[in-house]
């Protein structure tokens, strides 16, 4: 509570028009955010932290790279990827399945 108000807090899928994984290369993936305003994608930026990122992927919070793209509205996530794509132990071979959890933290 803050002065009697709840703080509502919303999921990041929520404030992207467009939210998606997918591979870069054989050892990283990447994620693609676009906005449909300037203000939502500073919002996410400024609210977004790696240490959030690291936990939900359980991840080195010194791996991830977050870059911001402001001609286009968007940021990319990039961090390396626990198994090599196609690898026996890979379970997602084109890393299009792994946006779930960053699309759930809520910022």
């Amino acid at each position: 509570m803050d002065g009697g108000r709840s703080i509502i807090m919303k999921k990041l899928i929520d404030y992207t028009k467009i939210l998606r994984s997918k591979n870069a290369g054989p050892l990283f993936i990447t994620f693609d955010l676009m906005f449909d305003s300037r203000e939502k994608m500073d919002y996410v930026m400024n609210n977004l932290k790696p240490c959030m990122i690291a936990k939900a992927y359980d991840v080195l919070e010194s791996d991830i790279s977050i870059i911001k793209y402001e001609v286009v509205n968007s940021i990319k996530i990039t961090f390396p990827r626990k198994n090599v794509s196609g690898s026996f132990l890979d379970d997602d071979i084109y890393g299009c399945q792994q946006h779930v959890p960053l699309s759930n933290i809520e910022v």
